[in-house]
């Protein structure tokens, strides 16, 4: 029997495992940084093919990894399972964990005849926290080849682009008044969020296609006859590199500015420490995924570059860092998008099942194939 023959024999026996654990995460979705039950439901699954798994790990109380295999080049899979506030496992990483642990657990016996290590790092906090950042500055990563993981969407795509991304919180100061009785007496901080939000709104008109500017108010104040001495909101800046957001870092912090001065309040922007790079997609990699999903019947085309992918991803991040994959997966969706509640429920139907099973095939062979043909040095 082939190590690919046998890798598909030991996945098809865990499918059912992998979907149970799927459609538990479903019911069960929790924010970033947020995962306790969910991590500890994932381990508790893995210590019955280890004794090694390390949970909590690399100061994260929701991260976790276990490594299969003692010698030999060290790949790792990300799995990762945060949901979103309101609608829940709508980014799907519920499939993106039991894909990445049924990749993993199905070439578990095939590691040693392979000569490599594989590695499952539970990855928390892809929405917004930056886990994976934490966990390559906290040595997670070390000593790794290569990395990858899958992604499920509404089209299938090899080698998808992601943007650069940046956060920021936008806070305006004011002063309270009674709104009806003396309002010349105070300063509207709502009314700086407003204009902020039209200034946005107006340059989107001119802005470059492949840049996005998207933002909600936190605090937008307590009564109507309360004018609002303070106020904030965050945002979300993305372009296809970091020159563009560069640029459109500029043109937004003179929105804010603008704002402020119209409207006589004082504001503050703050950032977090990181910043979601862009996306490098290893050739190699991803043509033998390619190949690999074509043999169960899953065409896997290449981005359309006319038409780029304008999400984002930490694992952007890790492919600066090491040559890695990140394919989108359909998962019969209809029309329902990533990010709305309909397609949150497409994850536990049919086609969300089999895209549990088509990733974990994908990465797991491309792994035997990089291993067999000894294509290291080709990555």
């Amino acid at each position: 029997m082939t190590s690919k023959s046998a890798f598909k024999k030991e996945l098809e026996i865990i499918h059912s495992d992998l979907i149970k654990i799927n459609d538990w995460m479903y019911e069960n979705p929790e924010l970033a940084f947020e995962e306790f039950k969910t991590s500890e439901y994932l381990v508790n699954y893995l210590k019955n093919f280890s004794d090694s798994v390390i949970y909590p790990t690399r100061d994260l109380s929701t991260a976790f990894e276990v490594t299969f295999g003692e010698e030999g080049p060290l790949v790792v899979l990300c799995v990762e399972y945060d949901a979103l506030p309101e609608i829940g496992h709508a980014c799907g990483h519920n499939i993106i964990a039991t894909a990445s642990i049924g990749a993993g657990i199905a070439i578990r016996n095939l590691v040693d005849d392979l000569g490599v290590r594989v590695k499952l790092l539970g990855t928390p906090a892809e929405e917004g926290g930056g886990g994976k950042i934490i966990l390559l500055d906290n040595g997670a990563f070390e000593d790794a080849v290569c990395s990858m993981m899958i992604h499920p969407s509404s089209i299938n795509v090899a080698n998808p682009t992601f943007t650069t991304i940046q956060q920021y919180k936008v806070e305006f100061f004011g002063k309270d008044a009674h709104a009806a009785g003396s309002p010349d007496q105070g300063i509207n901080a709502l009314d700086a969020q407003i204009q902020l939000f039209v200034n946005a709104s107006t340059y989107r008109q001119q802005m470059t296609l492949t840049n996005r500017m998207h933002g909600v108010i936190l605090d937008g104040g307590y009564k109507p006859n309360i004018i609002p001495s303070y106020t904030s909101s965050e945002w979300y800046l993305r372009s296809l590199n970091s020159e563009g957001l560069k640029k459109l870092e500029e043109d937004f912090l003179n929105f804010v500015n603008a704002a402020a001065i119209s409207t006589k309040c004082r504001s503050d922007v703050t950032v977090p420490d990181y910043q979601y790079a862009e996306i490098l997609n290893n050739k190699t990699m991803y043509e033998l995924f390619m190949k690999n999903c074509e043999e169960i019947g899953r065409e896997m085309p290449l981005q359309d570059p006319s038409q780029p992918g304008l999400g984002s991803t930490d694992m952007g991040n890790i492919s600066f860092a090491m040559p890695s994959i990140h394919p989108m997966l359909a998962i019969d969706s209809g029309s329902a998008v990533n990010h709305q509640p309909e397609y949150a429920a497409a994850t536990i139907k049919s086609g969300g099942h089999k895209a549990i099973f088509d990733g974990a095939y994908g990465m797991g062979t491309t792994i035997i194939d990089l291993a067999e043909n000894n294509l290291w040095d080709k990555l």
